[in-house]
């Protein structure tokens, strides 16, 4: 394809041009803004190593009865509600690694940019939440820690 051909698809669909520049721009700025988040999305298989060589702490933010049908080994279980980047299960964590888990990811996602923004520096979440744990078939522990 050269450049007048280009021109004249351009000039015989101007929406569909108009539609393809929206989305190219909305997924580079999507993207950039990822870079810059300051927490770092992680596959299942990731967050065991994490767990396993940093000895990260990682917090279910699933209400009470999700968390005891079935959560990641080690976790704890906190609210959404009464997530405090303040409070005292956070108090020592400021320079360890921090992954925060839920159902579906977007959650945990919020919870991190709040303890990016309070000063954490190696925050994570696990992308797809317990399902992708789920889907990558590694085990639950079920009941309360």
């Amino acid at each position: 394809m050269n450049f007048e051909e280009l021109q004249a698809f351009v000039g015989r669909n101007p929406m569909l041009s108009i539609a393809l520049v929206g989305l190219t721009i909305a997924i580079v700025v999507t993207e950039i803004a990822r870079l810059f988040r300051g927490y770092v999305a992680l596959k299942p298989a990731e967050l065991t190593r994490l767990i396993n060589s940093d000895n990260a702490l990682v917090l279910d933010l699933s209400a009470s009865a999700d968390f005891e049908k079935g959560h990641i080994a080690g976790s704890r279980n906190v609210l959404p509600s009464k997530f405090d980047p303040e409070g005292k299960l956070l108090a020592g964590a400021r320079q360890s690694p921090v992954v925060l888990v839920c159902r579906s990811g977007s959650a945990s996602a919020a919870a991190a940019k709040r303890l990016k923004k309070a000063g954490f520096e190696k925050v994570y979440w696990l992308d797809g939440g317990i399902p992708a744990w789920q889907q990558a078939e590694l085990p639950l522990v079920k009941g309360r820690n």
